[in-house]
């Protein structure tokens, strides 16, 4: 038995695994998810196979982020999984840690210090890509104020994690709303196996937030775009239902101690459920 960090080829059959869980991951996702955190992506082996995947991202000094908590079907029940999750807490340290959880496991989570904080809801539908003069693709030399901008608005110094994030992939783009010199929000598409997943998203109001959603350069009248939302009544959430989007899944946003203070946008999504 083993349990030893990931490598990339690792990770990526990880994300394997979760697309066969129904976690529609990114297609680009595995190098920006191991450039968050190298040590934080952990891997239990039977015999030089693998088992069971759990990831636990320290973003800063203070704050971690749980994901990627995985065991193969035929390997459950056998303790596997405890083995990867205390491995994982003890690579957090004394930080506090975050999590998504899903509807099953939100039980053992409180059972293990986790208090929910909220929910992470996931909205699904289609949005006609519409050109729009204030919106470009963000550049190279705009990606600092960009991650400057995700510090605040998550309130965790992820620079590692959102530089990779926000630069432009083949698989993974990022716009920006920009009025006179300013940049006034800003989103993040993602292609997926099925559709575009977008986040994080920020924009100061219904008309930015709408512009930005209709900016997506992987667009297809076939494909849906999923947003994850924290919490039912948030301003972009009203707004997505108000355009047809529907609630396809929810998890709890839950911590091991005080969240961190963040600066709310108005209109708000999440970057992934895996890294926060």
């Amino acid at each position: 038995m083993t349990i030893r960090a990931m490598a990339l080829d690792d990770l990526q059959t990880v994300l394997d695994w979760a697309a066969d869980e129904g976690w529609n991951p990114g297609l680009d996702d595995a190098e920006a998810f191991l450039a968050a955190d190298p040590s934080g992506f952990l891997l239990k082996e039977i015999g030089g196979k693998p088992v069971a995947a759990i990831s636990v991202v320290n973003h800063d000094p203070d704050f971690a982020f749980l994901g990627l908590y995985l065991c193969k079907p035929k390997y459950r029940g056998q303790g596997h999984g405890m083995d990867i999750w205390r491995a994982g807490i003890a690579h957090a340290g004394t930080r506090c840690i975050g999590l998504d959880g899903v509807p099953d496991q939100q039980a053992n989570y409180a059972r293990s210090g986790f208090v929910k904080s909220g929910s992470t809801v996931r909205y699904e539908g289609r949005i006609a890509a519409r050109p729009n003069h204030d919106i470009r693709e963000a550049t190279a030399a705009e990606l600092q104020t960009l991650v400057c901008r995700d510090v605040k608005a998550t309130g965790i110094h992820r620079e590692s994690f959102a530089t990779a994030w926000l630069s432009q992939t083949p698989n993974r783009r990022t716009t920006v709303l920009v009025r006179g010199d300013e940049i006034e929000g800003f989103a993040t598409f993602r292609r997926c196996d099925l559709g575009t997943k977008v986040g994080p998203l920020h924009a100061s109001s219904e008309n930015d937030a709408l512009a930005l959603l209709s900016s997506n350069p992987f667009a297809s009248s076939h494909d849906p775009e999923f947003v994850d939302v924290q919490n039912h009544d948030a301003p972009l959430a009203v707004l997505l239902k108000s355009l047809g989007f529907q609630s396809v899944f929810e998890t709890a946003r839950m911590f091991t101690g005080r969240p961190p203070a963040r600066e709310d946008s108005l209109f708000q999504a999440i970057a992934t459920m895996e890294l926060g």
